[in-house]
């Protein structure tokens, strides 16, 4: 009998192709969509019409929308495989929208993305699975998985580096890498394209989606300002002297490194080095003001299962889409790190993560909650 394996289906072109070389391989495959919180379609005027991979038009609701249902279902009927949606709207809503308002009112910039993998996909959808009697969970990320000499199981980037998913999925752990599948890791792009097309598939051509699903404009500082307009204040601009140099237009409209938007006319480019919450205060300064030499993270998810026993070389990326630049790591005594890099960083930001590499192998990461020159 050949074993059953849950893919997570999102109606888009990579989790479709995914699907579709699993069953290739013989196993037995279930689609499976997750209906997660968003607007609703009336929260807003639609949008001008970009239209589904099947041709019937989009509605405003970015999120699992009907259009990425029926695309998904198409895909499961031309590969034969049933295909079930499921409401997750709640433990979404709760563990993922909620934090990430929580997290901006806090001064910090998260990224949802790293709770919906931890807490969602490979949460609450991997004990799904297991309740359907399947061994295994697939999704369409770009990231891929490998053993060690001793058996441990390692994250690895995707072969395409333009569109590796690693950074987001360093929460997973030994237990989660054991269940899990990540079929178009081992393809770029443009080769998972072709196959989706050589096997006739409808979202073959589908657009990529967003991170921000959840945001039926994509526009995240309209979204706070209708679901904490609390923390949208206006309030000062201030220099690293002190001295107000004008009014923002509250805290979450800004992150570190900005320069454009500040509304500031001053005789030399002016950036963004700090989000003071207690004064709902902008800090600006110049360029040679903004790089930050070391950062601090929370606790650190280490995908091997346990910490390193000393301190490490790494490369350490800050942001889904940063360079990785070199640091010594040194680890805390309650699951924290620090790391000092060899040259200052311009953009390291508080409620990003950390993430740690050794090379192509995604070591782990925790959230940054502190930096410094």
């Amino acid at each position: 009998m050949s074993e059953r394996v849950v893919v997570a289906m999102s109606g888009g072109v990579d989790s479709s192709v995914a699907a579709a070389l699993l069953v290739e391989q013989g196993f037995e495959v279930i689609g499976v969509m997750l209906r997660l919180w968003s607007e609703a379609d009336g929260d807003l005027q639609p949008r001008l019409n970009p239209h589904s991979a099947t041709g019937t038009p989009q509605s405003s609701n970015r999120c699992c929308s009907v259009e990425a249902i029926y695309d998904a279902q198409s895909v499961a009927d031309r590969l034969g495989i049933p295909f079930y949606v499921i409401n997750v709207e709640q433990p979404f809503k709760e563990q993922v929208v909620d934090l990430f308002v929580a997290e901006y009112a806090a001064g910090r910039t998260p990224n949802p993305c790293l709770a919906c993998n931890r807490k969602i996909r490979f949460g609450y959808l991997l004990n799904y699975a297991r309740t359907l009697g399947a061994r295994y969970l697939a999704t369409g990320h770009y990231a891929r998985v490998r053993r060690d000499a001793l058996g441990r199981y390692q994250l690895w980037r995707g072969v395409d580096r333009a569109k590796d998913q690693s950074y987001v999925l360093s929460v997973l752990g030994q237990a989660d890498l054991d269940q899990v599948f990540f079929p178009v890791g081992e393809y770029t792009k443009p080769q998972v394209r072709a196959l989706a097309a050589e096997r006739g598939l409808p979202t073959a051509s589908r657009v990529d989606s967003q991170d921000l699903c959840f945001v039926a404009d994509g526009d995240y500082r309209r979204f706070l300002a209708d679901h904490a307009p609390e923390a949208v204040q206006p309030g000062p601009i201030f220099d690293t002297r002190g001295r107000q140099l004008g009014t923002h237009h509250g805290l979450p409209a800004y992150t570190i490194g900005q320069r454009s938007g500040l509304g500031i006319a001053a005789a030399q480019p002016l950036y963004v080095l700090e989000l003071d919450v207690a004064r709902n205060a902008l800090i600006v300064g110049a360029a040679d003001e903004l790089g930050r030499a070391w950062l601090r993270t929370g606790a650190v998810n280490w995908v091997a299962g346990e910490p390193p026993s000393g301190p490490l070389r790494a490369d350490v990326q800050i942001r889904y889409r940063a360079h990785p630049a070199p640091a010594l790591v040194t680890l805390g005594a309650d699951g924290t790190a620090e790391a000092r890099f060899v040259s200052p960083l311009r953009d390291i930001t508080p409620g990003q993560a950390a993430v740690f590499y050794d090379g192509e192998i995604c070591l782990g990461g925790g959230i940054i909650t502190d930096a410094g020159a």
